[in-house]
């Protein structure tokens, strides 16, 4: 089985949507997929939350799927966000210094892809 984890560092919406198609698509494929969101990506939580806002039902059918691995506690804390993510249920990552370390993922086999 192939093994991705995507890693969204760019807090733009319109990138922030290609992680999610992918994710989605890669699900489909019987691939075995996460998503961790980090860095400046970590703002738009409390947005992504929203009803209203135009990428909350990707995100909704993504977190539904079990597909985000989690959220950078350092990052998420540094942008105002840390409630946010845990109120969204998400799990934080932080066993690098207080970021999600991509060689613990890496020696499980994962291939890294960031965003």
């Amino acid at each position: 089985m192939k093994k991705v984890m995507l890693v969204v560092f760019n807090g733009e919406p319109m990138c922030f949507i290609h992680v999610l198609l992918n994710a989605l698509d890669m699900a489909e494929r019987s691939y075995e997929v996460g998503i961790i969101v980090e860095g400046a990506s970590t703002k738009l939580i409390p947005d992504l939350e929203k009803k209203e806002h135009f990428l909350n039902g990707l995100w909704k059918k993504v977190k539904d799927k079990g597909l985000v691995e989690g959220v950078c506690r350092a990052c998420s804390n540094k942008m105002g966000t840390l409630r946010a993510a845990e109120e969204a249920g998400l799990t934080l990552l932080d066993d690098m210094s207080g970021h999600p370390s991509l060689a613990g993922y890496m020696e499980r086999g994962f291939s890294i892809v960031t965003f």
